[in-house]
């Protein structure tokens, strides 16, 4: 039995919470064109039987925030949850997006791997938008940048080239028993889920500065016979952003609100009430006290008491 924490590492929109999503088989990490979508780790639970060639094995995938230059407390927070995963994990798999360009970006997360030490797959997303003459030089050209233990190139969309990164994973992991039972497939509480299902409807729905302003936290999530009431508040920084998330006669709220709501059904398979409220917190992103008491274990503490 193998088993092992295998934290997924890459620029902003290299494919991190797609790979995440398609390897454990569910959506548990939103996903937008949108860059800096991703603001905490997440973990995601893929259990495989032995099969020939690939051991029996427990995969604790950790998808991270993008690496970028941080910029505010928000952005910080961000980048420490990054060196966190860098900091205990068994393998790390660096994403880059194959349509891209080497840049400073990509050496910046390059350098930041190479810190940490350890193994390190490197994997070619998005090759199914490339021309495959170009593959091969490509990955002569990353060969060149560190003695990666494997290359390999997929496409987490589309989910080519998954089972043979499954399957080199489960090698790569050391001898061990599960760190969680068989049946879970992430750490992360429903309602943490359910915030961030409203945030990506922000993202998708709201355009210019908007959903980098943008937070949600939830206030109540009561349990009924047959239905379970949610309350959440969207934080946005200025007065000008809310007029927009609310829109014109509170059209913009109703979209992400319904929006959201059957992506939450879906998760919870069961009726669900959901009411949103719209509150400004002025720079919020800079505050320190404001972006720690966004943190899902924090929340979890401060929910309104649930009725099951």
């Amino acid at each position: 039995m193998r088993a092992g924490y295998v934290s997924i590492i890459g620029r902003p929109n290299a494919g991190k919470s797609t790979l995440l999503n398609a390897l454990v088989g569910e959506k548990i990490a939103i996903v937008t064109h949108k860059p800096q979508t991703t603001r905490n780790r997440i973990l995601g639970i893929m259990n495989l039987r032995a099969r020939k060639g690939v051991p029996a094995a427990q995969i604790v995938l950790v998808d991270t925030p993008g690496v970028h230059k941080p910029d505010s407390q928000l952005n910080r927070r961000m980048m420490q949850e990054v060196y966190d995963a860098l900091a205990s994990r068994d393998l790390t798999l660096l994403i880059v997006d194959a349509t891209m360009k080497f840049g400073t970006g990509d050496q910046f997360t390059l350098d930041a791997v190479k810190r940490a030490g350890g193994p390190v797959f490197l994997l070619l997303n998005k090759v199914d938008m490339i021309h495959k003459e170009k593959l091969l030089p490509m990955i002569a050209e990353w060969s060149q940048r560190h003695g990666f233990r494997e290359i390999i190139p997929i496409s987490a969309k589309k989910k080519e080239g998954l089972e043979v990164l499954v399957g080199k994973i489960a090698n790569a992991l050391p001898n061990g028993q599960p760190f969680f039972p068989q049946d879970q497939i992430t750490d992360q509480p429903e309602r943490f889920i359910a915030a961030e299902i409203v945030r990506e409807k922000v993202l998708m729905h709201t355009a210019e500065e908007v959903p980098y302003a943008a937070a949600v936290r939830i206030e109540q999530w009561e349990v009924k016979e047959k239905i379970t009431r949610i309350a959440a508040v969207i934080y946005i920084e200025r007065e000008g952003q809310k007029k927009i998330i609310v829109g014109k006669g509170g059209e913009m709220i109703k979209k992400i609100g319904t929006t959201a709501r059957i992506d939450i059904e879906k998760l919870l398979g069961r009726k669900v009430f959901l009411e949103l409220f719209v509150k400004v917190q002025p720079d919020w992103r800079q505050s320190r006290g404001f972006v720690e008491e966004l943190d899902w274990r924090r929340q979890l503490e401060d929910l309104t008491p649930i009725d099951e």
